[in-house]
């Protein structure tokens, strides 16, 4: 399992760009925890929020989207001590709701410590769960990495989840081409730009901070409007409980009924 990765086969190009990734964070021992076949948390990912943090459209934004992931941790808890509301999907997307809200008022009148509800268990405890529908315009989205360029391209675990959910936030209005997109990753993970397969229902990046630098790559990729849903996987109609529901409402949205 180790050698193939949890989603190896969707696409060999990224498959072997992520074993690489995964490899070198582990054998540079910049990894913390393991690395295979996920999000991979790393060390300086408190530094790399940092400065994502001092960008204008970070500091402007009052509704935030992040992965559920733990390199991602020191967002969510940054986020919540700004005063933002934070918006993060069901981990896999595996149970019947697809995403939890964190309002950080709601929080501090019910003695929550923000660096608990910032964690996978705190959210997925404390936080309000909701439906796509219900989430409100994101001024600012950040999604979890394996492998990025200085250009903007990224290639995640092998899921399809971040993909998948940008489109639909883009079909519901909740994000548009302007919206930023941003990660947080280890400098062992930017790439040359040519290793990045990059396919149509991609989104690239506007920002890539980690703990030693800032990227902005001012990239003007075409951005998918939304979901081509004959695309969508068999295997992520089996594993993501809500999702044919949500695929019937927004066709349903579509045709105007």
């Amino acid at each position: 399992m180790r050698e193939e990765g949890r989603w190896a086969g969707r696409n060999p190009g990224k498959d072997l760009l992520r074993h690489d990734i995964w490899r070198r964070l582990e054998d540079e021992g910049v990894a913390v925890g393991p690395a295979w076949s996920m999000i991979p948390n790393f060390v300086g990912a408190d530094v790399a929020a940092w400065r994502l943090a001092q960008t204008p459209a970070w500091k402007e934004a009052r509704t935030v989207k992040t992965n559920p992931d733990h390199p991602q941790i020191p967002i969510r808890v940054r986020a919540l001590y700004e005063g933002k509301t934070v918006y993060t999907p069901v981990p896999y997307l595996t149970r019947e709701f697809p995403y939890l809200r964190l309002d950080p008022k709601k929080l501090s009148d019910a003695g929550i410590s923000f660096e608990l509800a910032a964690t996978a268990q705190g959210f997925m405890e404390h936080g309000e769960r909701i439906e796509f529908e219900d989430i409100e315009p994101l001024d600012f989205c950040v999604v979890g990495s394996v492998a990025v360029s200085r250009a903007g391209g990224r290639t995640g675990k092998g899921a399809g989840f971040a993909d998948l959910e940008t489109g639909i936030f883009r079909e519901l209005g909740i994000v548009t081409a302007d919206t930023p997109m941003a990660t947080t990753v280890h400098s062992v993970q930017i790439v040359s730009d040519e290793r990045v397969v990059i396919e149509a229902h991609d989104t690239p990046l506007d920002f890539v901070a980690t703990e030693l630098e800032l990227i902005e790559t001012r990239n003007a990729m075409p951005r998918p409007q939304g979901v081509s849903w004959d695309k969508v996987r068999q295997d992520q109609f089996e594993t993501i409980p809500f999702l044919a529901r949500l695929r019937d409402r927004m066709l349903a949205r579509r045709a105007g009924v």
